[in-house]
């Protein structure tokens, strides 16, 4: 018995290692978002909300620029008029799961079952197929590895943040910190939303856009989606 609860556990636990951006990087380049280095991948966590995503919207229509958002499932369907407004601009959809949780015990079925409702809410809402899955806290845990793959769905990471959840966040901070590990086929993650984070802390990540894109264009880097990333699924 003893020696079956420690497999599980390791079977549950053992993928959550890949939260660490050392790990990743060395066993899946894929996993931690690299792609085509002539690129940079744009993504957004934790949305769509009304009261930020439209600013996010619209500032990445200024800048010509179009983005992945991993939306949360229980979000999308309060919110369907919101995600069709993202697919018919050109954004990508991809998967962040039903709820934002973290998985502190295995929980297998319930991980299958939420991460197909929320494939599912992407599909029936806004008719498009999602490609990707990354999980509430980045902690890829076995089931929700399962799950991800069950659902067609290929784990992304990142390999560039901004640290914009933080109330002390500034566009100034966010920059800096997304440039401070930004090369040539790196995922990006930001957040369109403060619902999992310091209240107001989604302005940081807004204002540091128009630098970000500059940055990243005046070193030759197109920025856009993960399904333009040459990004191998797996």
């Amino acid at each position: 018995m003893a020696v079956a609860a420690l497999a599980v556990a390791g079977w549950h636990v053992g993928p959550a290692a890949t939260w660490l951006p050392a790990v990743r990087g060395a066993l899946s380049p894929a996993l931690d978002g690299r792609g085509d280095p002539r690129r940079v991948a744009l993504t957004f966590d934790d949305g769509p909300d009304p009261d930020s995503t439209p600013y996010f919207l619209a500032a990445l229509d200024r800048l010509s620029v179009r983005a992945t958002f991993f939306v949360l499932g229980s979000r999308l369907e309060r919110h369907p008029d919101l995600g069709r407004r993202m697919v018919a601009q050109g954004h990508e959809l991809a998967v962040h799961g039903w709820h934002h949780e973290r998985p502190w015990r295995p929980r297998p079925v319930r991980d299958a079952r939420e991460v197909a409702r929320a494939a599912d809410a992407v599909r029936g809402v806004c008719g498009v197929q999602p490609l990707w899955y990354r999980p509430p806290y980045g902690i890829l845990t076995g089931g929700r590895w399962a799950a991800a793959r069950r659902a067609g769905l290929s784990p992304v990471l990142w390999s560039a943040w901004g640290r914009d959840w933080t109330a002390r966040a500034t566009p100034d901070s966010v920059l800096e910190e997304v440039t401070r590990t930004l090369r040539g086929g790196a995922t990006v993650l930001l957040h369109d939303t403060d619902a999992q984070s310091a209240p107001g802390s989604w302005r940081a990540a807004l204002g540091a856009l128009p630098d970000l894109v500059a940055v990243c264009r005046t070193g030759g880097l197109t920025v856009g989606r993960l399904a333009d990333h040459g990004l191998a699924r797996f």
